[in-house]
């Protein structure tokens, strides 16, 4: 099935969305459902919550309501949705209350939310309810309001994947005044209720994170179905500002101006500005950097735009956005500079704007603002300039030299000194941009008129044709550079961003590779501090919520107890503070919160070694790109680390229950043969004849070696997983071990037929005699406990290839397929409710021994039936010869 069938075949989620309890969630949601049913559509009820509320209940007579699922937890019975019962009875329409609510332990998925997708799965429409507290995302903010952390939390993804979400809401005062009458808790739990979550201010605050959320899902699904419709109309549902900020001391006022027409129309806001090819001075650069500064102060979000044509990129940002008002400034520059240069951004805007407002405002400027930026202006270099008149000099040296060698008089013959000329001036633009090359241009027209017209040596033109040729040559010399000068300012955008793309780049390959958290900030501060050139430091949050160095990149980086203070300010706050910032400016440092999905885990402190850098827009912005990729890492490591140690509880908890369970079976089976045995004897006083009598102290001999194996397995086991099995290896005959293992298996093989087949001119290998009999022992005893009863035991042995292989073989059921490497894990039984004995650590213990002498084992099925376990052991060197005996 295709991604589109099975999007097709999925059912339908439906949301009912509220701020907090009680406001009618689940009787919005019966509602719904009992108009559905109404309508003919197959609706069952797989859960609901009525919280003891009359009116709810009353909406659940007459619905078909599937049983839920009881389970024992902690001596409560705990109620929950039976998803299987749901997924036979397969309704067209399911309401499941409670969508974040945690199901009770050993059921299919940890959070009802996981049942809901396995019901959309399946292509069953499902209604369910959520608060918005419960959401990941708000996680942390529904703390700090309302003092309470709540515990059950779902995905952000679960609901943004709804079709539908019907935000249920009620005011603060009906609410309380619900809980007050007892509608929505009863008794004391309503009392504590009043006094701590459902105060007025949390639920006004609950509230409007309910609105936002909902305004903010209505908000994507009409830029989506914009986008759908292919639409570059502004839908005005909602207003939307634009305000266009450049390096003029006027931006300020644009800024503040487009703040308070937001807040008169209580519309969102943007400062963009557009980074183009243009040269700009650090005096402008820091004043863009200023100016976005403000405007996110000021609460609006401010974006930096690049391109060569300012207005098509306002347009096109402006439409994608779905703005409605632009505020720009009022040009400044005389009316015939834009008719002989260039149309201004304004009329581009107004021209272009469709049915987007305009709003071109003109600021006074304040006397010290203007000083301020002529001072700052750079002072005017002339050395371009000189080399411009330079190039036309060595231009008109190669055109006089060609003329004269050549014989050049015709007007025909204009056009290759017309192209020489051409060339200084496109390597003038090239090397010193658009004002040298326009000055290049203007001399060399006029060193052609003066040096190659007739008449020569005056600016006096004899043929009006030639006006034509002045013309076109300025002309083309005039677009040569202006097309050369934007080229040269577009490589230099390309060059910043593959510079700033290359080290985010190196940064998040770096850290993909790196799973510890430490390897984690180290990476990460050597990157940072080679891009910025700066002492750079990682601190993160500990469990009461002070800074701990993590990492430092200079040994020299340390924080005195203001600097540390202005890091824990922006952890607290979650916002940037320090050198560069409106907020603590006066610290040496720049510190920015390390914000991720869960909260915020650390602080990057920043301390560049030119704190002109900070000002630069395109470097903040790359810093804070760090710092949320760092972030992000150090998040996901911390979810492995906290994974992995669930695991570890999971999997010990599991070894527990397992060994508990199985030492309980193996040892109260024996003991209680033993004790039966033992007691029939006691109290026979001579009843019994001495074969019984016989039997029965068999019987307590056998039991006594099997409570003595299982518990020597244990100690065996722990001994190799602790290492503290030591081998004493001494070159033996295979025969002798196997050998000795037959007699101790005496008892266990009687009325076995055991076949021996090792060749004489087997090789000795260097071995632990005893652990290796144990090896065989436990083999062996798998083999009787698994094969048939008339079935024989096979030991064959051969040597070759530098090694002894040594088989055991029975003629019983044989390994369950796909488990021959799982047999040899601890407590692991391949026939668990076949009744068969042992607590699954004998073959675990075989590969430890055998591993731990270099050697290998390993188990297949026989193709007659039953099974093969093979040893392999290294024949490494040579035995010592044998010692003779001295004569006597």
């Amino acid at each position: 099935m295709t991604l589109a069938e099975r999007k097709a075949a999925r059912g339908r989620l439906k949301v009912f969305f509220g701020a907090a309890a009680g406001v009618g969630k689940t009787y919005a949601m019966l509602e719904e459902g009992r108009a559905r049913a109404g309508d003919g559509l197959d609706v069952v009820v797989g859960y609901a919550e009525p919280h003891g509320r009359r009116e709810t209940e009353l909406l659940l007579l007459g619905m078909e309501l599937l049983p839920c699922k009881t389970v024992e937890y902690k001596g409560a019975t705990l109620r929950e949705l039976d998803l299987d019962a749901v997924l036979k009875r397969r309704p067209q329409l399911a309401l499941v209350d409670e969508l974040a609510h945690t199901n009770a332990p050993d059921l299919r998925h940890a959070k009802r939310w996981q049942d809901v997708v396995e019901l959309l799965d399946a292509g069953i429409n499902v209604y369910t309810t959520l608060n918005v507290q419960h959401l990941e995302s708000v996680n942390d903010i529904v703390e700090r309001i309302t003092g309470v952390r709540v515990r059950e939390t779902l995905p952000d993804s679960v609901l943004e994947q709804a079709d539908e979400v019907e935000l249920i809401d009620t005011s603060p005062e009906e609410l309380l005044e619900r809980l007050q009458e007892g509608r929505i808790y009863a008794g004391e739990q309503a009392h504590r209720a009043t006094k701590h979550f459902f105060t007025k201010g949390n639920l006004t605050a609950l509230r409007e994170l309910a609105l936002r959320r909902t305004a903010e899902r209505v908000d994507a699904q009409m830029q989506d179905l914009r986008r759908h419709q292919g639409t570059h109309d502004a839908w005005a549902a909602t207003e939307r500002i634009l305000v266009c900020v450049g390096p003029s001391p006027l931006s300020a006022r644009l800024v503040r101006s487009a703040k308070r027409l937001a807040d008169g129309l209580k519309a969102a806001w943007i400062a963009a500005y557009v980074e183009t090819p243009a040269t700009m001075s650090q005096a402008d650069r820091d004043r863009v950097a200023q100016t976005l500064r403000l405007a996110e102060q000021l609460g609006g979000q401010s974006v930096t735009l690049s391109g060569a044509n300012p207005s098509d990129e306002l347009i096109a940002y402006a439409r994608a956005r779905n703005v409605t008002k632009i505020v720009i400034g009022k040009p400044d520059r005389p009316r015939w500079k834009e008719l002989l240069l260039r149309r201004s951004i304004v009329d581009d805007l107004i021209r272009r704007s469709g049915d987007i407002d305009v709003y071109a405002i003109r600021g006074e400027p304040t006397g010290p603002a203007v000083e301020q930026s002529n001072a700052s202006a750079p002072p005017w270099n002339l050395w371009p300039f000189g080399w411009a008149a330079l190039t036309v000099v060595v231009c008109t040296l190669i055109d006089l030299g060609m003329y004269r060698a050549l014989g050049y008089g015709a007007q025909s013959d204009l056009s290759n000194l017309v192209m020489v000329f051409l060339l200084g001036v496109v390597l003038t633009a090239v090397r010193f941009g658009r004002g040298p090359a326009v000055l290049a241009s203007l001399l060399s027209t006029a060193a052609l008129d003066f040096l190659f017209v007739p008449p020569f040596y005056t600016f006096a033109v004899a043929d009006t044709q030639y006006f034509i040729t002045f013309g076109v040559m300025l002309a083309v010399a005039m677009i040569v550079t202006t097309l050369t000068d934007r080229v040269r300012g577009q490589a230099e955008l390309s060059r910043r961003r593959e510079s700033r793309t290359a080290a985010l780049l190196d940064l998040s390959r770096e850290l993909a590779a790196t799973r510890d958290a430490e390897a984690i900030a180290k990476a990460a501060t050597g990157q940072l501090a080679e891009v910025f050139d700066a002492e750079v430091m990682i601190l993160v949050a500990a469990g009461d919520g002070a800074l701990q160095v993590r990492v430092a990149r200079v040994d020299t980086f340390s924080l005195d107890k203001k600097e540390l203070s202005v890091a824990q300010w922006a952890l607290t706050h979650d916002q940037i503070a320090g050198v560069g910032t409106a907020t603590l400016p006066s610290a040496r440092g720049l510190y920015l919160p390390l914000i991720a999905s869960r909260g915020t885990v650390g602080v990057l402190a920043v301390r560049p070694s030119d704190k002109s850098r900070l000002q630069d827009p395109e470097q903040l912005r790359l810093l804070q790109a760090f710092a949320n990729l760092i972030a992000a890492t150090m998040d996901r490591a911390n979810l492995a680390d906290e994974a992995r140690a669930a695991w570890e509880r999971v999997e010990a908890e599991f070894l527990r229950n397992t060994l508990l369970s199985s030492v309980s079976h193996d040892l109260r089976t024996p003991l209680a043969a033993i004790s039966g045995a033992a007691g029939t004897l006691l109290q026979a006083n001579g009843s019994i004849d001495d074969a019984t009598r016989r039997d029965l102290a068999e019987t307590v001999l056998d039991e006594s070696r099997r409570m003595e194996r299982v518990i020597s397995n244990l100690l065996d086991m722990t001994r190799l997983e602790s290492g503290g099995l030591q081998l004493k290896r001494q070159w033996q005959p295979l025969a002798e071990v196997v050998g000795a293992a037959l007699h101790e298996m005496d008892q266990r093989l009687a009325g076995r037929q055991v076949r021996v087949d090792l060749p004489a001119d087997l090789p000795l290998v260097k071995i632990d005699d005893v652990s290796m009999e144990q090896v065989l022992v436990n083999l062996l005893d798998n083999a009787v406990e698994y094969a048939s009863a008339g079935g024989a035991i096979e030991i064959v042995g051969r040597g070759g290839d530098g090694k002894v292989t040594l088989e055991i073989a029975d003629h019983g059921p044989g390994i369950p397929p796909g488990t021959e490497q799982q047999i040899f894990q601890k407590f692991f039984r391949s026939h668990p409710q076949g009744g068969r004995r042992g607590i699954g650590l004998g073959l675990a213990i075989c590969r430890g021994i055998v591993e731990a002498h270099g050697g290998t084992i390993n188990a297949t099925n026989r193709p007659g039936g039953g099974a093969v376990f093979r040893i392999e052991l290294p024949v490494e060197g040579a035995p010592p010869p044998p010692v003779e005996k001295a004569e006597e």
